[in-house]
């Protein structure tokens, strides 16, 4: 936790499973195909490589046993060796069975703060299909050769047996880079994360950096609010996880098949519109630079980048998941990333990912690629993105009880802030201490301030607070 940090005594999260119907557990139906599917994994066309023998690792947050990917990077005679595991859900679930049919119908799993609403069974999410350490699990394997620079030279993706050697966080993780003790699995783990980080700047990826509001139980009950920064590992953990979706994504085009994640390029009149936002904060912007360089080179803790950094959200509006099947979409990039992607490395808390896996297992393979697989492909953009905006919808409504909750008994007290956007009337600041981003009352006021607000109302039922300049 950050040491902004700061504790709520509100209640649970029924009010907001109830607002937007969320499913309390599974149908029956799906629990027992569950049951009957979670020891018996199916075997499917090309066999299954046992790769036992690999030192592989989980790194996800504290308590997290819905575990998706295992990795390993190693250094080659030539630059390094990504293995990356991913968790084989295509294996226990039938295609149009009854899990399958649930899954589809909720999209994605749904994180609440006292509990969650998984995309499929526990005894598959959080059990059978599970990387858990020192488990003999099937797993799509992904191996990915890179240069010195870290660019890809080599991607084989084929099924496979693994096993976890240990379950870690990302601070475990970092400490033990700090300490010089790193295990095997990741001791590369950071050279290959800054030349990928690197090359995510040289390919122009857009990745705004404003803080993250994270709510966590408190150790005597209630709830914390804070501010969640990134550490590096998070950041090198993540770009194994885009290198793997550019693999995948560089398969489904090349054989025209599959779907991607994509987000369109930034207009020049937007891009116009977050230089004047950059000069009006007194940010430099270099002559040549594009908008990931300026990005790269800006201080996450002064105030006029935060304000930059709401702007250029801005630019990453519009995006989508986009299938085909014989027709190369255009675009078929994601400005986020700077390049083609694909989700492919979280099966059990996504659905896209299950069929992605699938058109890339078949392609690498020389086979067509299965018919229930490119039935579905019409579908997922139309499932994704109503469970991508059911998913939104659901996080900001637990952040703004939790700051409903641990504001009731505030109002009239004074809060310090930074103003992210402002226009005539109004303004969207982030105070400081508790860590909450709100709306402002009163004008008048440039990006970047540091202004004092004034809590006038909170509304804990309607999850509303307000604010005023002072």
């Amino acid at each position: 936790m950050h040491p902004d940090a700061a504790k709520s005594s509100g209640g649970d999260f029924a009010a907001v499973r109830a607002e937007f119907g969320l499913p309390d557990g599974f149908p029956p139906d799906v629990l027992a195909e569950a049951e009957a599917v979670a020891g018996d994994p199916a075997d499917l066309p090309g066999g299954r490589e046992d790769a036992t023998d690999l030192p592989l690792v989980t790194i996800d947050p504290p308590g997290a046993k819905d575990l998706d990917q295992a990795v390993c990077v190693e250094r080659a005679r030539v630059g390094f060796r990504v293995h990356y595991a991913i968790a084989d859900l295509a294996s226990f679930l039938p295609p149009r069975g009854a899990i399958d049919r649930e899954a589809r119908r909720r999209g994605q799993t749904l994180y609440l703060p006292d509990s969650n609403i998984p995309l499929h069974p526990p005894e598959l999410s959080e059990g059978a299909a599970s990387l858990l350490p020192g488990e003999v699990r099937p797993a799509v394997l992904w191996t990915i050769e890179l240069d010195s620079g870290g660019e890809p030279t080599d991607v084989r993706v084929r099924r496979a047996l693994v096993r976890s050697g240990a379950r870690f966080d990302y601070d475990t993780v970092q400490a033990a880079l700090d300490a010089g003790t790193p295990h095997p699995a990741v001791a590369a783990l950071p050279e290959v994360g800054r030349l990928r980080r690197e090359l995510a700047v040289r390919r122009g990826a857009v990745e705004p950096q404003l803080p993250e509001q994270e709510v966590a139980a408190g150790p005597d009950g209630g709830w914390l609010l804070a501010r969640r920064p990134r550490n590096d590992v998070e950041a090198w953990n993540a770009e194994i996880s885009l290198l793997t979706g550019m693999a995948a994504a560089g398969i489904m085009l090349e054989a025209g098949v599959g779907v991607l994640r994509t987000l369109p390029d930034a207009g020049p009149e937007a891009v116009a519109g977050l230089r004047r936002s950059a000069h009006s904060l007194g940010i430099d912007w270099p002559d040549g630079y594009d908008v990931a360089e300026l990005l790269a080179g800006l201080d996450p803790d002064r105030p006029e980048s935060l304000a930059l950094y709401a702007d250029v959200t801005r630019l990453l509006r519009g995006a989508g998941y986009t299938a085909f099947d014989g027709t190369v979409p255009e675009p078929a990039t994601h400005a986020g990333i700077g390049g083609p992607y694909a989700h492919v490395t979280a099966p059990i808390r996504r659905l896209v990912d299950r069929f992605g896996t699938e058109v890339c297992l078949a392609v690498t393979a020389g086979r067509a690629v299965p018919e229930w697989v490119r039935a579905a492909l019409v579908e997922l953009p139309e499932l994704m993105n109503a469970s991508d905006t059911l998913a939104a919808r659901v996080a900001k409504a637990c952040l703004d009880q939790v700051e409903a909750w641990l504001l009731a008994e505030r109002i009239g007290d004074t809060f310090d802030a930074v103003v992210l956007r402002a226009d005539a009337n109004r303004a969207e600041v982030l105070i400081h201490h508790p860590p909450v981003i709100a709306k402002c009352a009163g004008g008048d006021v440039r990006e970047g301030a540091r202004i004092r607000v004034r809590l006038t109302a909170v509304d804990v039922a309607r999850r509303k607070v307000a604010f005023e300049r002072v």
